[in-house]
């Protein structure tokens, strides 16, 4: 275990704002987490930190910032038609892209090139390409502070919903995720119901496989997304709005070229970055943030950024969509 005192934040967050916290604990085993949880559980502020891919530090943090480098992937269960794998919170995600690739395992491929750790894929239900990780996750396991020892919660107690998680919703705070286990399919099965997929891979290969489908999704990720290492940003920053069928229609009527995808229980969603978009954001520049010029759902950092930039920028845009709109644009980023 690895402890800094009054710790820079600017490399543990892809928006890299410049900013510090008090205690920085780096828990490399199941172990040493539960033996500084004490430690932890006398502070009244701490935050469970992965990649930072999807925060927005928003002061200086003046508690206990926990970053879990637990790391690992194996097979822990198989048959003829299924492998369940365990990966550590710790771990790249797209090391375990690339762990599946290499074992022809198929469930995640559509999610290449995500930034982060695995630990926080429950957390934000990450999605991609028309697969949410919800689809392969069987249970994730860790240590719950409330209760002082280790818990598993299997996929319907995760509370999966788009882009949310009771991790995220209710017991973010208590909860740090140690191991998440995947159900994943020997057989070669390929979810292509997202149209720009779909139609790359017919153009280029008969018979995909895997790694074909893993590489055009990273290239199609490139082709419209920033490096955050390059540009700071944290992909996309605003959810698509989920409405209702009835509210969908008419704002149909008057605007024919919207972004429409279907939603659960007979509702629709609506492209946000396109919304965004339409009212005139994309490309444009406000001191030091800004729009992403290639993708309007992507707010970026030009390099000196304030927090308050960010959100100033955010707001800006929120109003402009729900005045043109009357759709109410909601975060994904988490602000802390």
């Amino acid at each position: 275990m690895k402890i800094t005192e009054n710790h820079s934040l600017k490399n543990n967050n892809t928006f890299g704002i410049d900013v510090q916290c008090s205690t920085f604990a780096c828990i490399d085993s199941v172990e040493e987490l539960e033996d500084f949880s004490e430690n932890i559980l006398k502070n009244e502020k701490f935050y469970i930190l992965g990649g930072g891919s999807n925060t927005l530090f928003t002061k200086n943090f003046g508690g206990i910032i926990i970053h879990p480098e637990i790391t690992g992937i194996e097979i822990v269960e198989e048959s003829s038609e299924s492998v369940v794998v365990c990966a550590a919170a710790g771990e790249e995600w797209d090391n375990l892209i690339n762990f599946c690739i290499k074992n022809e395992l198929y469930g995640l491929e559509n999610l290449t090139a995500i930034p982060g750790l695995v630990g926080s894929a429950p957390v934000q239900n990450i999605g991609a390409y028309g697969v949410e990780v919800k689809d392969c996750i069987l249970k994730v396991s860790g240590f719950d502070f409330s209760k002082k020892q280790l818990s598993e919660f299997s996929n319907a107690e995760c509370g999966f919903s788009y882009r949310n998680s009771v991790f995220k919703a209710n017991t973010k705070r208590d909860f740090l995720i140690t191991h998440v286990f995947f159900r994943l399919s020997r057989k070669k099965r390929f979810n292509l119901s997202y149209n720009a997929l779909a139609k790359t891979i017919s153009d280029r290969y008969s018979e995909p496989t895997l790694k074909a489908i893993s590489d055009t999704v990273r290239e199609i990720r490139d082709s419209k997304l920033p490096d955050y290492r390059i540009l700071g940003n944290c992909g996309s920053f605003f959810k698509n709005p989920v409405v209702s069928d009835g509210f969908c229609a008419k704002l149909l009527e008057k605007h024919p070229d919207l972004v429409v995808f279907d939603a659960d229980g007979g509702n629709k969603k609506l492209s946000a970055g396109h919304l965004i978009e339409k009212c005139g954001w994309k490309g444009r520049r406000v001191g030091n943030a800004g729009v992403y010029p290639k993708q309007a759902l992507v707010l970026v950092n030009y390099g000196n950024a304030s927090p308050d930039e960010i959100l100033n920028l955010a707001g800006m845009i929120v109003s402009d969509v729900r005045n043109e709109f009357g759709v109410e644009l909601e975060m994904e980023i988490n602000r802390v």
